[in-house]
């Protein structure tokens, strides 16, 4: 799609922003320059990784962080914390974590009357930003623990409801499947991820820099720019950002088309088990509207969709044993889907 196409379409579809919308975007555009220009002084190269984490924390949702050991995916999540401005917590997940080691657990207390009653002790759930670290390394029922935390921000414990505080993130950490000791995370859990990022090598000038800066004296610090309270209003100015009924039907279609049930197209239907739910549309949406956000547009294009479509919807895909055993990956499935669109 060209620039001119780009523009009618938004233009046709959306309307013109109020003034007082278009002055909000132009601001937090500018302080979300300065949050990546925080964010570059630790972390070296991974520009789509940064760019894609912060589309998910402006869009509200969860990421997963998917890559080899040793690329800075638990870095990017504490500088993150740093930059803005939130009471991070981190779990380290092992083969044996319990969920109450995420969740908290009652004690009985006894005061000095001898009356026993029983006393809740929250656990690092309880934090605006959520680093769960190597999360694929604990039991599924330990992954399952963060379910009705990720989706409804709170928690259940003995009949009684714990609200989280807000804002709250889960940035999850997981390693490629093949390494030894991993479990794959439930299908359910992973629909609650907004999108999955994957994590690759840096390019050779990146990893240059990197070598250079980490190996000195001291290293780079980050500074925080914005505030719990910043990023709340932030995440409500992306959802007052117009959608034009082109991105809208682009997205519909495109989800649709990713179920083996509804795909036109036979290549599709034969090479997926099973496809995105209405939450990808959902995720999709509000995704677009942040990526607008994060470069100073006022609305989002099909372009956008395009490019976010990889990472919201290969988590909520499956390849059938015969696509697998053909060499076929998601990404190719995605970027077939994507063709029409493009």
């Amino acid at each position: 799609m060209t620039d001119i196409e780009t523009t009618v379409e938004t233009a046709s579809g959306a309307g013109e922003p109020p003034a007082r919308l278009v002055s909000e975007i132009e601001a937090l555009s500018q302080r979300m320059a300065a949050v990546k220009e925080n964010i570059g002084r630790v972390i070296f190269g991974q520009h789509d990784v940064i760019d894609q984490t912060l589309i998910t924390l402006l869009a509200g949702g969860h990421a997963l962080l998917v890559g080899y050991p040793g690329l800075g995916k638990t870095r990017l999540v504490d500088t993150l914390g740093t930059v803005l401005g939130l009471e991070d917590k981190r779990v380290q997940f092992t083969p044996d974590l319990m969920p109450p080691d995420i969740l908290g657990s009652e004690i009985l207390d006894e005061d000095d009357s001898g009356h026993r009653s029983f006393r809740f002790i929250k656990g690092p759930i309880f934090g605006q930003l959520l680093m769960a670290d190597e999360i694929n390394r604990a039991s599924p029922r330990t992954q399952s623990a963060l379910l009705q935390a990720m989706q409804e921000y709170k928690i259940s414990i003995a009949g009684q409801d714990y609200i989280l505080p807000k804002p709250f993130h889960v940035l999850a950490t997981q390693n490629p499947l093949e390494l030894e000791g991993t479990y794959p995370l439930p299908e359910a859990q992973l629909d609650r991820f907004l999108m999955q990022v994957d994590v690759g090598y840096p390019d050779e000038e990146a990893e240059k820099r990197m070598l250079v800066a980490t190996t000195g004296v001291a290293d780079a610090k980050a500074e925080q720019v914005l505030t719990a309270d910043d990023l709340i209003a932030a995440q409500q100015l992306v959802r007052s950002i117009p959608v034009g009924d082109g991105v809208a039907d682009t997205i519909l279609k495109l989800v649709r088309a990713g179920r083996p049930n509804e795909a036109g197209d036979p290549e599709v239907r034969n090479h997926l088990s099973w496809g995105p739910g209405p939450r990808a549309s959902q995720a999709l949406m509000l995704a677009t509207r942040a990526r607008a956000l994060l470069d100073g547009r006022f609305a989002p294009s099909i372009d956008d969709v395009i490019a976010l479509a990889p990472p919201v919807l290969r988590h909520r895909m499956a390849l059938t044993f015969s696509a697998r055993a053909d060499g076929i990956t998601i990404d190719d499935v995605i970027a077939r889907l994507c063709a029409p669109f493009g």
